[in-house]
């Protein structure tokens, strides 16, 4: 079963940038849509950004609009999450998930990594 390892988190003044990458395991990787979630203490896990297993169909949710960019590298096997001027309430574990179609709901995606932890802090 595939796993996703997910890289780049850490401490940041808020306006500032980070770039989240994720590597899956499995080889499959190239069929699957890939997803960044996102949770914050004490509230549910939300969705940031949406990729279809081509990069041809993106989605973002409202919350970072305009701030985030998802991307893959197929021939890495790698999906990016580059996340610009970023604000405090934009703290958060974020989640790297596959799955078969590029979904909206959590409860679509069947793999999912651990987390990296994103702190946007003075």
């Amino acid at each position: 079963q595939a796993q996703m390892v997910e890289s780049g988190g850490g401490l940041v003044q808020p306006g500032g940038s980070l770039r989240l990458s994720c590597a899956p395991s499995d080889r499959g990787f190239e069929s699957y849509a890939m997803a960044w979630f996102r949770q914050a203490p004490g509230k549910e896990r939300e969705l940031v950004a949406v990729i279809n297993y081509t990069g041809g169909i993106v989605y973002y949710s409202e919350a970072m609009k305009g701030r985030v960019t998802i991307s893959r590298d197929n021939s890495k096997m790698t999906v990016y999450l580059q996340m610009n001027s970023l604000k405090p309430e934009d703290t958060a574990v974020y989640y790297c998930a596959g799955g078969s179609e590029p979904e909206i709901s959590s409860a679509k995606y069947k793999y999912w990594g651990q987390g990296t932890q994103v702190t946007v802090s003075s």
